[in-house]
């Protein structure tokens, strides 16, 4: 049927305003997408070609450099030495299996070291560079950097790792660094992004980590073009960072490379501290152990053995352990008496054997007693029913409130782990944390630094240095930073009586010097080194009177771990104090047999500064203190050759 001309028309302007309505749309949707795309090419220009940048350039952190430790003399304890090392990074690797796989045949791979890749490259971003390999061979990296075609994401680098060139002498000291891990980072509440690269080291004991804060120092950053797979092209430009700080302690590595040989084969302690300035010229724990095992990942095996030793080589004895201080305690309870005016130096006491409190009968060590002694007499046979005598007198309070005072129960401020604060009890103490009212056996038994009363080796040496000086010694470890030097710990008056000081420095004098003296056979003969000690024997078990009644068992008939606690503390020389000692030999037996020849040694080597001439020791010994020294020589580190690694 034809159409007529009038349909058409119609149909014609129907069209023409679709036609108009689409061309419309299509034109207003091309000028917004003109718009857009002058928005995004001129306006957001600089934004995408940054955006572009970064697909191209890759920003990566650079460890800084650790400060270094010295001695008190210059020479390196703790040093960073070159570590060749191969990395990889996940987004820029591709199938990571392959290559780690091709990588296996160019280098040995640790498996368990390997795992831990693993898991990194698996759970951090893409981008964190995870090491592969630590400490390879500079043949490895070299077989790997003619091979990098086909290893993409992985960078052979050159970096720096922590060594320890005195080995075992400063374990307990300056520590040691390993990998940062989960639960340093929990510590943390917002953790430098230097903590968060896979396998960066910070100090996990003693000074290196009490001062991390000081040694880690500030990350660099450098600018790298990669190409389309992620492969490194050049390096555009780096920004160094900033090294930690250069750290010199107040230890000397000669003093204390001897005080861990003398002691090599006890569980012990030995302190020696400057009586001017509080300085620790010596803090040596033993046994010990070597911190580069931890540094390089010490295996299950090693750390076993190590937790297995029933001499503890782990914790530093000289500040983490705690013992009762025995005899060597009763300078303080001595002290105490004379500053309340509760008894004169030539009075005397008389020791039968016991004293009879409270319908308990407390021993002296010498079971048919002492006889009538006075304040010299009863120090220099250590007699203990004269200072029970003192605490009927003068009460616990009076006894801890000296202890304090001479630095006992104190927690001194050192860059250590875990410095006891130790325990000087008194009637609240007990009620607190015992719940029980303080009898007067309790005060007996503190007298004689028996009871309740724990000190350290370090608080030893404290009370030593301040009963030689009458000042407020107190400890200093580090004695300066990037060449400042740190206060020292000279220390104000104690404002106790010179009096009352010298008749305890007397008879401490007469201890090692007369022949009654329980340390006559450690004396020092050289006159201008001569010194005044005390020492102490510890019980670590109950003596039932059964025991009593047939004769005490004697310690070398025990089982090592019930033996007595053996202690000596000293200074020297006696008419000019420049150092105090205090020496702990765990289960040693006897102060007078086990510390005190310890503590002798190490007095004279500090003294000297060297091996002592054998005229220095009684005669009959010098036979034995020279083969002594021939063998300790031999276990010493060497010196630090040309000097080439001084500060």
């Amino acid at each position: 049927m034809k159409r007529l001309p009038r349909d058409n028309a119609d149909s014609l302007r129907r069209i023409t305003r679709r036609a108009l309505i689409l061309g419309g749309a299509q034109a207003a949707f091309i000028g917004v997408l003109g718009l857009r795309m002058r928005f995004m090419q001129v306006e957001q220009a600089d934004q995408f070609r940054l955006l572009a940048e970064e697909n191209r350039i890759k920003i990566r952190l650079i460890p800084p450099a650790r400060g270094r430790i010295f001695d008190r003399n210059g020479a390196v304890v703790a040093e960073n030495v070159p570590s060749y090392r191969i990395t990889m990074v996940r987004e820029e690797a591709g199938d990571v299996d392959a290559v780690i796989a091709r990588l296996a045949k160019l280098v040995e791979l640790d498996p368990d070291e390997l795992d831990r890749a693993r898991r990194d490259l698996q759970d951090l971003r893409g981008d964190t560079p995870v090491t592969v390999a630590d400490r390879v061979s500079w043949g490895d990296i070299s077989r790997v950097a003619a091979n990098t075609p086909a290893l993409p994401g992985v960078t052979p680098e050159v970096g720096l790792s922590r060594r320890y060139p005195r080995g075992a002498d400063y374990a307990h000291l300056v520590g040691y660094v390993g990998p940062v891990s989960e639960r340093d980072l929990e510590r943390i509440d917002a953790p430098d992004q230097l903590l968060l690269i896979p396998r960066f080291q910070i100090g996990k004991i003693g000074l290196e980590a009490q001062r991390e804060d000081v040694l880690r120092g500030t990350a660099g950053n450098k600018r790298i073009e990669v190409n389309a797979s992620g492969r490194v092209i050049r390096e555009l430009d780096r920004r160094e960072g900033q090294a930690g700080a250069d750290m010199q302690i107040t230890i000397d590595n000669e003093l204390q490379s001897y005080a861990h040989a003398r002691l090599a084969e006890d569980s012990a302690a030995a302190v020696v501290m400057d009586c001017e300035t509080g300085d620790l010229l010596a803090c040596a724990s033993s046994p010990s152990f070597d911190p580069n095992l931890f540094v390089r990942g010490i295996s299950v095996n090693e750390y076993k053995s190590l937790l297995d030793n029933k001499y503890r080589p782990l914790p530093n004895k000289a500040v983490q352990g705690i013992y009762p201080p025995g005899s060597t305690f009763k300078m303080v309870t001595a002290l105490a008496a004379l500053e309340a005016g509760l008894v004169d130096p030539s009075e005397t006491v008389y020791c039968p054997g016991h004293l009879e409190v409270s319908g308990r009968r407390f021993h002296c060590w010498k079971r048919g007693g002492h006889g009538n002694v006075d304040l010299h007499q009863s120090l220099r046979n250590s007699c203990d029913v004269y200072y029970y005598e003192m605490a009927l007198r003068i009460g616990i309070e009076n006894i801890s409130d000296m202890a304090r005072r001479l630095g006992l129960g104190l927690e001194h401020d050192l860059p250590l782990t875990s410095v006891a604060a130790g325990l000087t009890p008194t009637k609240d103490w007990k009620l607190i944390n015992k719940s029980q009212s303080w009898v007067i056996g309790d005060s007996v038994n503190a007298a004689i630094g028996q009871g309740f009363v724990l000190t350290s080796p370090l608080q030893l040496a404290i009370m030593t240095a301040r009963l030689a000086t009458n000042r407020s010694v107190t400890p200093r470890l580090i004695k300066s930073i990037d060449g400042v030097e740190q206060p020292n710990g000279h220390g104000d008056e104690l404002g106790l009586s010179e009096n009352n000081l010298r008749e305890v420095r007397k008879a401490m004098h007469a201890v090692s010097n007369n022949r009654r003296g329980t340390a006559y056979s450690s004396r020092i003969i050289e006159d201008a080194f001569r010194m005044a000690g005390k020492t102490g024997t510890s019980q670590v078990r109950n003596i039932t009177a059964a025991e009593r009644a047939r004769g005490v068992t004697r310690n070398s008939d025990l089982p090592w771990e019930r033996r007595d606690h053996a202690l000596f503390v000293n200074f020297a020389p006696f008419d000019a104090p420049k150092i105090a000692v205090a020496v702990v030999v765990e289960h040693g037996g006897g102060g007078s047999t086990a510390a005190a020849p310890v503590a002798r040694d190490i007095t004279l080597q500090a003294l000297y500064g060297e091996d002592p001439p054998l005229s220095a020791y009684p005669a009959k010994d010098r036979g034995r203190i020279q083969s002594q020294q021939e063998r300790l020589r031999r276990a010493r580190p060497t010196r630090d050759g040309d000097g080439s690694d001084r500060a």
